[in-house]
């Protein structure tokens, strides 16, 4: 098969495409024939070697592909050859064949292409994990989501207003807005202006109907965090999901206590390894919502193989409006 291979850490250009042995599925794993697959901001950081959990050398990267089963380990009963599915596997996915552990591989509804698929995966089950396991949003609730131009920004607005949620849109880049249908969000909130701690505030609380937010997602970190950690209503929570920004912010627990808010993380392949009935509950629900047009994938570009490294310089150029999706068998 082909993939694109990581022979090294630290630089995009180490990885090219080239001819592999076909991987073979373990007792409980299934094989998979690749047909789309995200580029993730996740994958630069692997590349990078700057993620907190490195494979070994050498590699094929891209997670949570889409395609179909073709081959079946021996323990293997819950999945069937010729089954279009959703693979959350760790890596692998840029390569036109993938193992995958046959517990985190989940059938897709038949109106889901593969590449809208692949667009949703990890970005809406991080979602969903961060606003209704980690941070417990309920119906009539407010969520505040930073980052919202992201994956998991679209994803988490895309899912709060589905539960009945109101929805704050936190962008660095304001003139993304167009992103979303109006219906899907009800407010913008600029992350890009002077004197974040203070202005921040001001506009959630004009948007809000003069209180905090009961929820935030944030991918993002650095001040970001600090001065969204103001916008809280009492016994608000902020579900930390990533650092996109650059620095790892610093927290006064004091400020905690003052106001009965919680601040929690979520690593969401965790849950895949310890809770998987927790994630396959994530992902029916995920998919009954696109069923009954609640929800929708995110705006695509697609590539082919041979052009993964300009697939991922979108997402780390931040040139892109919604995903950059990779089709493995064009080569």
């Amino acid at each position: 098969m082909h993939a694109a291979v990581l022979r090294a850490f630290g630089d995009l250009s180490d990885a090219v495409v080239e001819e592999i042995p076909d991987p073979v599925p373990g007792p409980d794993e299934v094989l998979l024939r690749v047909e789309a697959v995200a580029a993730n901001f996740v994958d630069l950081l692997v590349i990078d070697g700057k993620y907190q959990f490195l494979p070994d050398l050498p590699f094929v990267p891209g997670k949570g592909p889409a395609g179909v089963v073709i081959g079946l380990g021996t323990n293997v009963s819950n999945i069937s050859e010729g089954d279009r599915v959703l693979a959350m596997a760790e890596q692998g996915g840029y390569g036109q064949l993938v193992t995958a552990p046959a517990q985190n591989v989940f059938k897709l509804p038949d109106s889901l292409s593969f590449v809208n698929a692949a667009s949703m995966s990890l970005v809406y089950d991080t979602a969903w994990f961060a606003l209704f396991e980690r941070g417990r949003l309920t119906p009539g609730e407010s969520a505040f989501i930073l980052g919202a131009s992201g994956g998991v920004g679209y994803a988490s607005i895309q899912l709060a207003k589905a539960k009945g949620a109101t929805v704050l849109a936190g962008l660095t880049t304001p003139a993304k807005a167009d992103l979303f249908d109006d219906e899907n969000i009800d407010g913008i909130i600029d992350l890009s202006v002077s004197n974040l701690r203070e202005n921040m505030r001001n506009q959630v609380y004009a948007a809000n109907g003069g209180k905090g937010v009961d929820v935030i997602i944030d991918p993002l970190g650095d001040e970001i965090f600090s001065a969204a950690l103001r916008t809280l209503a009492w016994r608000g929570r902020l579900v930390v999901v990533g650092f996109a920004a650059g620095k790892i912010p610093t927290l006064k627990a004091n400020y905690l206590l003052l106001k009965n808010i919680e601040v929690s993380g979520l690593q969401v392949s965790d849950y895949r390894k310890q809770r998987p009935d927790i994630m396959a509950r994530c992902f029916a629900d995920i998919f009954r919502l696109y069923e009954d047009d609640k929800i929708k994938a995110a705006p695509v570009e697609t590539f082919p193989l041979s052009r993964f490294s300009e697939a991922l310089e979108t997402i780390h150029n931040r040139k892109i409006k919604g995903r950059a999706i990779i089709l493995p068998q064009d080569v």
